[in-house]
């Protein structure tokens, strides 16, 4: 189980492969919302649902996926609020 306390704004994001993701804005209940300017996300704010985490070390962020899969399955609209 991934202890979320670990987990904080502006840590990086990487895929199984050690490939960058993209760069955490906050954290909701269920998923992270990456930052617009980061250079891999399309000037949008995306989203990673906690399943995708595989664990914290330091201060990145390692998903259970490669990166290429994990901005496959990126939302792109969510609820942000205004």
């Amino acid at each position: 189980m991934i202890d979320m306390s670990k987990i904080a704004e502006h840590m990086e994001v990487v895929g199984a492969d050690g490939q960058h993701v993209g760069t955490i804005d906050s954290i909701d209940t269920t998923r992270l919302k990456l930052t617009k300017q980061d250079p891999a996300s399309g000037g949008e704010h995306r989203y990673l649902p906690f399943g995708a985490i595989a664990r914290v070390e330091g201060q990145k962020v390692h998903l259970s996926i490669p990166a290429a899969e994990a901005r496959q399955m990126t939302e792109t609209r969510g609820n942000d609020p205004v």
